[in-house]
């Protein structure tokens, strides 16, 4: 039986590009149960899957098998609080695209993302956009954030598709690569696609000047060939990105300022929420944690998805 790559999914259908460069529109044989995986969809893009074609004129299969994944990523569904939500799958990076005015990304929500990242040990990248959009002061605080997430091993940059500032390095950073794209609606993930595969005419839309808050332009996941060899998956906006199959004691673990000091705390299973002999909570007095990431850290903690 064939093979080939989900390129795109609908919910109930998916898109599979062949071996061979053709696509076929195919549904799931029964139900997919995934081992140890409560999900919304047991399909995602980027999964590799075997398919039975069921009509070759009109280009339809079934799935029958999806492939071991390499990894994946997962959010809390929205509609199921027991279920996760897969954005995607064998991905070689996760490219955040994240806007510090109309509309503003939360620190939170860029801490969350990393920490989703982190936990399946995906390489992560910060792309802050909108650049022409930021008076002196914002320019001062991008760069602050950006010297605290390098210093964490997170590559940053900063783009603009008004004025082409580092357009080019960001096409670079896709090279060869199977990356996904990922934030809020509104920071202009399609206006960087289309700024570097001007062919695939994504479609954009304007911030709502009310709500500053954007509107979705992308409806389903879906991957694109930018180059040969150089994918890109440009995946629905996120409004909240709740922490899927995660448990508190685990968390810290997927800060990287944190996981440095693991096994300095007096307890074992410390939760460095101010227990006696912290090795974490003295070197956030210290002032070698940031507060921000810190205060992130609680929250998730709590289980709160909604942060500012």
């Amino acid at each position: 039986m064939p093979e080939g790559v989900v390129i795109r999914s609908t919910g109930s259908w998916y898109e599979v590009q062949s071996d061979e460069k053709e696509v076929f529109r195919c549904r799931l044989r029964g139900k997919f149960k995934l081992k140890d995986l409560k999900v919304t969809n047991p399909v995602a893009v980027g999964d590799r899957v075997t398919f039975d074609i069921e009509n070759h004129n009109e280009e339809t299969g079934v799935i029958t098998d999806i492939h071991p994944r390499e990894n994946y990523i997962i959010r809390k569904s929205v509609h199921k609080a027991s279920h996760g939500h897969m954005l995607a799958a064998n991905v070689d990076q996760a490219i955040l695209i994240a806007t510090l005015a109309h509309p503003r990304t939360s620190l939170g929500f860029i801490d969350r993302f990393l920490v989703t990242t982190e936990s399946f040990r995906i390489p992560s990248v910060i792309v802050f956009n909108k650049a022409d959009l930021l008076p002196a002061e914002g320019l001062s605080y991008q760069q602050e954030l950006s010297g605290l997430y390098t210093s964490l091993g997170y590559l940053c940059l900063l783009t603009s598709t008004v004025t082409g500032e580092n357009i080019a390095q960001f096409k670079e950073l896709l090279q060869d690569k199977i990356s996904l794209l990922s934030g809020h609606s509104g920071v202009g993930k399609s206006s960087l696609v289309n700024a570097i595969a001007p062919g695939l005419q994504l479609r954009t839309s304007e911030v709502s000047a009310f709500a500053n808050k954007g509107v979705h332009t992308t409806t389903f996941a879906q991957m694109f060939e930018i180059e040969e060899d150089t994918y890109l998956i440009d995946s629905p906006g996120i409004k909240e990105l709740g922490l899927a199959n995660m448990e508190k004691g685990e968390i810290s673990h997927y800060f990287p300022e944190m996981r440095d000091r693991l096994g300095e705390c007096r307890y074992h299973n410390c939760l460095h929420i101010r227990e006696p002999g912290c090795a974490v909570v003295e070197a956030l007095d210290k002032g070698d944690i940031a507060q921000s990431r810190y205060y992130n850290y609680l929250s998730m903690l709590e289980g709160d998805d909604n942060r500012r």
